[in-house]
Formats: structure tokens, C-alpha cells, sequence
């Protein structure tokens, strides 16, 4: 077996299995082999960890916001320190490429210390009153309990937005990280407890998501809820949050139209493109997914994505010589496999892929599809996977519309030498990210976040660290 890591819930500052035995095997998606048995979480356990999080935040709110920096900037510290080992855990059990994954896990790095430092600024105002007597004072305090539920997609980046958010503006945090890749989460949740994180300000639990969503959320004590996944998933847990009125920040995926214009530099466009659909294995919320090319380089585009597309070296991502790793599991092979059917016969020619690959893990060939119809499932479904399809265009109006057409507003990419075709198309796009001429629309200090059915609420930035904040206004007369 692979060497992994060890396996438990983190509650109360302690780790231990769960309360009643049950659990699920982890699965290495690269060999289909048993690497480990995560706990889950009994009901009793969901209890004690909401009730250490309520006497924490106590007192962690009071913690000076100069103090919680330094907690945050020591576990950013030990995330670097630990970076290679952390990183092979990773891609042991999501599969993605090493190299991937080192730059995710310094990507957390990163943004917990961005988050140490932005916790520092959270400040409020003064308002002069109408009578030379009254002052208002405007003070941002932490909203209190925070529940953290993530994928598995970006199992360390995904909850370091969240987490270090809540914990810089003094909130304490209940994490339900995805139980398919729980390695790295707990390796983030304990370069916390190792920089001093008092006990109970952050938990960290596995199990049934329907079960521990609901448990948690049923508590009056949790305030707010910061989910990333699916739009179903998001609509039951926007319901949920209705019953005591919990503040939410919902980021719902995305099916990022790519707009190429006719006069870029093909060569570097299609490098920059290819490259991007297929991090991760095409399993990105802001992955590029519908390719719009204009007729005049339409086939020339199409021939170089194939060309690109046919040479992404398959593998485990242990193993130096990879570029794309498998799907997460089994069952992503069948979606994909649909995905293609589905839009070969509407007319789509399958110009690179299109199939399995190998006969262990779940790999799934880099797949590029030419003459894909608008109604083709994956132009309107989110294929979460190595699938591009392609499909040309004539002009910049007819393109907008038809990439706004769906109810995903997350992210949207345009490559185009012309500064007038670039005002439009950015002013144009409906979506919460534009990238102009470049994939890289996120970084610790940029908002992210989505428009329409992809969500609402934004983590990173500044305005990251405002989601764990409410309001306070104090009317302060000199006299009575």
C-alpha cells in the first residue's frame, strides 16, 4: 500500500475517530487501490464540536487581531515547511499531478498569511452626528460560529479560503472538508494546532454530508455557511440556512465560455488554453469548458488544440513525467463517456480522446471535440472533466449572447489583440471573473466569486475576510 497519512476528526483540539465506528476507505484514484479508513463523525461528536466552538469564540474574538496573525502567519510558515510531504498526500488521493499539487499547497500558504494580514485591517469608521454632540461609531466585529463544507477538487486551497477567512476575523470554524481527499485537509487543520490554535476555534470532521450538513446547520450557535460545490447541493443548503437565518456564501461552479478572436497569436493562445482545460484533469470550477473561435482561424484552432491535446502525457501523478492525472473516481469515467455519446450524435466530431485510458485508475484520455451544437449536454452542463469542446463564431454580439445564454456566471476568458474588442467582450460577459488574454483570474488578493446560479458571496480579498463580519452601529452622546 502507499504510504498515506493518518486518519481523524480534530475536535475540541484532540484527534480522534469517530464516536460510533463508521467510516468509508479511502480510495488513490491513480491505482483504485485502499489507502486509508476515514472516521465519521457520530451526531455526539457534531454536538461537542459545535459546543467547543461556541465557548472558543468566546474567547478567540477577544484575541487582539495583531495576536491571531501571528497564529495564522506560523501555520502559513509550517505549510511551506511541510509543503513536499503534504503535497505528495494530495496527490495520492486526488491524483493530481506533483507538480499541481506543490504549488496548490503553497497556494494555502499564501492565502492564509494574506488573510493574517488583512484580519489586521478589518476596521471600522466614525460618523460625525447632526447635534455636536452624538458620534456614530461603525464597528466590524466576527459573525461567530462558522460551518466550512468543501469539495474535493482543490482539497487544501478550497478550505484555506474559508478557513483562514473565519479565523482572521476572529470567528470560530467547524470544517466538514470532502471525505474522498481528507488527507490534505488535515494537514492544513494541523499546521493550526501545531502554531498554537487554541482548542476549539477550529474542528474538523468527516461523514455523511447530508447528516453533518443538517446537524450542523439545525445548531442556532452556527451563524454562517460558506459552501463550494455543486447547484443542487447549494439550493438544499440555501433552504437550510433559511431556518435560522444563517448567512451563506454559495460558490456554485461554472461553464466558462472561451472567446478567441481572429486576431491573436495562435501558437501562444492555444498553449495558454490547453494548459489550462486540462489542470487538474478539467476538474476546475473556473476550468476553461466552451470554446468559441472565430471563423477565420476556426480550423486552425482546432487543429492545434488536438495536436496539444493528443501529447498531455497521462499518469500517476507521483511519477515526474505526468501532466494530467485521473478523475476522482469510477463513476466520472461514465459521465465523460455520456458527455461524448451525447454530442457525437448531435453532429460533434471527436477530434482528439474521447475515451478511457488504461486498465487501472480512472483515467480518462485529454478529449477535444469539433462542431459541438449549443444544445449539446456539455455546452450546457457543467462537464467537470478533460472534455473541450469547440465551436465557431462570427461576431463579437453573436458570441456574447450565446456565452451568456447559460445560468453560470463564474468565471469567462477572451483572447484578443484589440483593445476596442476587449472593452466590449469584458463589459459584455456576465460572470464574476473575466480573464483577458490569460486563465489566472484568482489569487489570495483577488475576489472570487460568481453571478447568477454559479453563486453568490465572495471569498479572497478583502472582500473575503467582509463575509465573516457583521456591522455595528454605536450612537455615543457626550451626555445624556
Amino acid at each position: 500500500m502507499t504510504h498515506y497519512t493518518e486518519l481523524a476528526l480534530f475536535i475540541d483540539g484532540v484527534w480522534q475517530q469517530g464516536g460510533d465506528g463508521q467510516g468509508q476507505e479511502v480510495i488513490n484514484p491513480a491505482t483504485g487501490e485502499v489507502i486509508g479508513f476515514l472516521p465519521h463523525a457520530s451526531s455526539e461528536d457534531l454536538d461537542r464540536a459545535v459546543q467547543s466552538s461556541v465557548r472558543a469564540f468566546a474567547e478567540w474574538r477577544r484575541v487582539a487581531a495583531h495576536d491571531r496573525a501571528k497564529v495564522l502567519r506560523k501555520a502559513a510558515q509550517l505549510l511551506r515547511d511541510r509543503q513536499d510531504r503534504i503535497a505528495r498526500i494530495l496527490t495520492i488521493e486526488q491524483g493530481k499531478p506533483l507538480t499541481e499539487a506543490l504549488i496548490e499547497v503553497g497556494s494555502a500558504a499564501d492565502i492564509t498569511e494574506w488573510f493574517a494580514e488583512e484580519g489586521r485591517r478589518a476596521y471600522g469608521r466614525i460618523i460625525a452626528g447632526r447635534d455636536g454632540q452624538t458620534r456614530y461609531l461603525v464597528a466590524r466585529e466576527p459573525v461567530g460560529v462558522s460551518l466550512s463544507l468543501t469539495p474535493w477538487n482543490f482539497p487544501i486551497n478550497t478550505p484555506s479560503r474559508k478557513i483562514a477567512a473565519g479565523l482572521a476575523a476572529g470567528c470560530a470554524v467547524i470544517a466538514k472538508a470532502a471525505e474522498e481527499t481528507p488527507g490534505s485537509a488535515i494537514e492544513y487543520v494541523r499546521a493550526f494546532a501545531d502554531a498554537g490554535l487554541p482548542a476549539g476555534v477550529l474542528n474538523l470532521v468527516f461523514g455523511v454530508p447530508d447528516m453533518v450538513s443538517r446537524h450542523l446547520m439545525a445548531a442556532k450557535s452556527v451563524r454562517k455557511v460558506s459552501f463550494t460545490g455543486s447547484i443542487p447541493v447549494g439550493r438544499h443548503l440555501a433552504a437550510l440556512a433559511t431556518q435560522n437565518l444563517q448567512r451563506t456564501t454559495m460558490e456554485l461552479g461554472g461553464h466558462s465560455p472561451v472567446i478567441v478572436f481572429d486576431d491573436v497569436d495562435l501558437d501562444k493562445v492555444l498553449d495558454v488554453v490547453v494548459a489550462g482545460k486540462f489542470r487538474n484533469a478539467g476538474q476546475v470550477c473556473i476550468a476553461p469548458t466552451r470554446f468559441y473561435v472565430q471563423q477565420d482561424i476556426y480550423a486552425r484552432f482546432v487543429d492545434g488544440f488536438a495536436e496539444r491535446a493528443r501529447s498531455v502525457r497521462l499518469g500517476d501523478g507521483l511519477d515526474s513525467a505526468t501532466q494530467m492525472g485521473p478523475l476522482v473516481s469510477a463513476r466520472r469515467l461514465d459521465v465523460m463517456e455520456d458527455f461524448v455519446e451525447d454530442a457525437v450524435k448531435k453532429g460533434a466530431r471527436i477530434v482528439a480522446g474521447g475515451h478511457r485510458h488504461g486498465n487501472t485508475g480512472y483515467f480518462f484520455e485529454p478529449t477535444a471535440l469539433a462542431d459541438v451544437p449549443d444544445d449539446a449536454r456539455m455546452m450546457v452542463e457543467e462537464p467537470f472533466g478533460p472534455l473541450a469542446p469547440m465551436t465557431p463564431f462570427a461576431s463579437l454580439n453573436d458570441v456574447a449572447d450565446r456565452a451568456n445564454a447559460l445560468e453560470f456566471g463564474l468565471a469567462s476568458y477572451a483572447f484578443s489583440s484589440s483593445l476596442d474588442r476587449i472593452g466590449r467582450i469584458s463589459e459584455a460577459l456576465e460572470n464574476g471573473m473575466v480573464g483577458v488574454n490569460t486563465t489566472a483570474v484568482a489569487l489570495p488578493e483577488t475576489p472570487f466569486g460568481g453571478w447568477k446560479e454559479s453563486g453568490y458571496g465572495i471569498e479572497g480579498g478583502s472582500e473575503g475576510l467582509d463575509a465573516y463580519l457583521v456591522t455595528k452601529c454605536v450612537a455615543e452622546r457626550r451626555r445624556p
